[in-house]
């Protein structure tokens, strides 16, 4: 983390978790308002090109702290832009470890 002082400021890595929250105001037949295996579709690729990578060299991460805030805040954009018109983005969580997240919403 470019400008912290502390052992962030090196090379160093998290085994993150991700919760993306999403919400609507009807469900089908079934019971269903946006099928999990819809949303995974649509997350999977956004973590994917984080995932296993040197994330300050990931845009736009080469030019802005890849802080759990900022990962948290970049998927709930990619996510949002992404999901059907009758379901909404509720917040993301970016779990760092099994003790410490960040959630961004815009509620």
């Amino acid at each position: 983390i470019y400008g912290y002082e502390g052992a962030c400021s090196g090379l160093h890595g998290h085994t993150w978790k991700v919760e993306v929250e999403v919400k609507a105001n009807q469900t089908n037949e079934l019971g269903i308002s946006f099928d999990f295996k819809e949303l995974k579709a649509i997350t999977e690729p956004i973590i994917q090109q984080l995932d296993h990578h040197h994330l300050n060299e990931v845009p736009p991460f080469d030019h802005e702290n890849p802080t759990a805030e900022n990962l948290s805040r970049y998927i709930y954009e990619k996510v949002r832009g992404q999901l059907p018109a009758h379901i909404s983005i509720s917040r993301v969580t970016v779990w760092e470890s099994e003790n410490y997240a960040v959630s961004y919403s815009e509620e």
